[in-house]
């Protein structure tokens, strides 16, 4: 096989993690923690340098840069800092009656020597957040940054080289045969972001080693406009969640559906929503600098040939529309008359196109969903709580959020993650810590006379009758 990148280093750093996993297995709260810290100070001390990296690979925002990218990677580290000696501390399982006389506990151990893919379009956050739950559980890791943000996939190398050691923690930089030569390893674990196709090669890969795999990928997340709303309150929610990242978010609301009798009043009030959040001084949503860009022009002309194709099938756009090819610039835009037909109503969207379904009933809108994948996210725009909790009843999704969209991937005291085809496994906080580790069941048996060994053979009469109370009483 050709090989561009170099094979011998990448074998190199991986047997050198493997052996220091088996050290880390005795390492201490405080240990993990000054890891955690280390990381923690960088970040601290070089913002502006991680500001201009993202910036460079597709003019994000500094404040979105700031919320997205920095905070939850330093509120994830100081969530882990501060729970970590509880996540570690060995957990009491109560004896059931058949098994009196012994005692058990839930002892964490780490997985071993792990492999972090992260995505382009949040670099940072989805590189160097899964870290933290990796150091937090006491794994080494390799972090294989997306080649697509090559500002930030090199900020990230800088950082991890000047805080660790490589048999600790090391980055792989590279294209598509970098990463297909790190899943051919026998990694213990592997954490993934992406889209659910890429998913489906990298569970193949892991199950050649048997390793455990978190998947998080995405799908096409609805949100869902009850009549009994709060429109410019929904609207000004729907547009900050869609548009920020320029629709480059996984969780992002990827189509509404509305009740038909305030489809025209929420098409209006999303437009006022991007008009006053993108263009407030009226000078063309394209000189903002508020509004981020497509990440490159491959991923611009899908988006592109997403719009084309719902026109030619006779879709028509209710606001925005407009692309400036050599600016990566996509307006942001909200379609109508969409048709299951239509390209963009079966990918995943992953970009600032925004299309509004209608449904009559709550029952329709809930069947719309139940016939599609289940989703990453759903977001419930309604007053009233009984329409919620049908919603969430009756349907599956990876989250979901009730008068709102996004913000859970900011709790950290909730899993995060999909459910088949949307992710495998959860991360952040404590459910992050629980995806890198290994949760050893420990039993301690007493010695002499235990319950169990009224079941030794040779049976008798004895044994069955004791058998039969077992079944019968326990």
């Amino acid at each position: 096989m050709n090989q561009n990148f170099n094979s011998i280093a990448i074998d190199s750093t991986f047997n050198s993690q493997k052996s220091k996993s088996i050290s880390l297995r005795n390492s201490t709260t405080a240990e993990r923690v000054r890891q955690l810290e280390k990381l923690q100070d960088w970040i601290k001390s070089h913002l502006e340098d991680i500001r201009k990296a993202i910036y460079a690979d597709f003019k994000k925002p500094y404040p979105e840069i700031d919320a997205s990218e920095i905070f939850v990677v330093t509120s994830e580290i100081k969530h882990a800092i501060k729970n970590l000696a509880s996540w570690m501390s060995p957990k009491k399982v109560s004896t059931p009656t058949p098994m009196l006389g012994s005692k058990a506990h839930i002892q964490y151990e780490p997985k071993g020597t792990t492999l972090i893919i992260a995505p382009w379009n949040y670099p940072f956050n989805l590189a160097i957040g899964p870290l933290v739950s990796a150091l937090a559980a006491g794994c080494t890791a390799i972090v294989k940054p997306s080649e697509l943000t090559p500002h930030t996939s090199a900020l990230i190398r800088r950082m991890i080289e000047e805080i660790y050691e490589p048999e600790l923690v090391a980055v792989v930089e590279g294209e598509v045969e970098v990463a297909q030569y790190l899943l051919s390893k026998p990694f213990d674990h592997i954490f993934f972001t992406g889209s659910p196709a890429v998913g489906k090669i990298i569970m193949k890969a892991a199950a050649e080693n048997l390793a455990s795999v978190t998947l998080e990928l995405g799908g096409k997340s609805p949100a869902i406009v009850d009549s009994d709303v709060d429109i410019q309150d929904a609207a000004s929610k729907i547009v900050w969640g869609k548009y920020v990242n320029c629709g480059q978010t996984c969780i992002a609301p990827d189509y509404i559906l509305v009740q038909e009798n305030i489809k025209n009043e929420l098409i209006e009030a999303i437009h006022s929503k991007i008009n006053e959040m993108y263009d407030p001084k009226i000078k063309g949503i394209d000189e903002s600098k508020d509004y981020a860009r497509i990440v490159n022009d491959k991923h611009l002309k899908r988006l592109k040939h997403l719009l084309d194709d719902a026109n030619r099938k006779g879709a028509k756009i209710a606001v925005g529309g407009k692309i400036i090819e050599t600016e990566n610039y996509f307006e942001p835009t909200v379609m109508i008359d969409l048709t299951e037909e239509m390209d963009v109503m079966q990918e995943e969207i992953f970009g600032p196109i925004l299309p509004i379904i209608t449904y009559s009933s709550i029952e329709e809108a809930i069947n719309y969903i139940n016939e599609k994948s289940k989703p990453l996210a759903l977001y419930i725009f309604s007053n009233s709580k009984n329409v919620s909790e049908t919603i969430l009843t009756q349907t599956s999704s990876g989250g979901a959020v009730v008068n709102d969209c996004v913000v859970h991937f900011l709790q950290n005291e909730l899993p995060f993650g999909g459910v088949n085809n949307s992710g495998i496994g959860k991360a952040h906080g404590h459910f992050g810590f629980l995806s890198f580790s290994n949760e050893k069941a420990i039993l301690e048996q007493r010695v002499g006379l235990t319950p169990s060994k009224s079941l030794y053979p040779p049976y008798n009469f004895i044994t069955k009758k004791i058998s039969q109370a077992l079944l019968k009483w326990f």
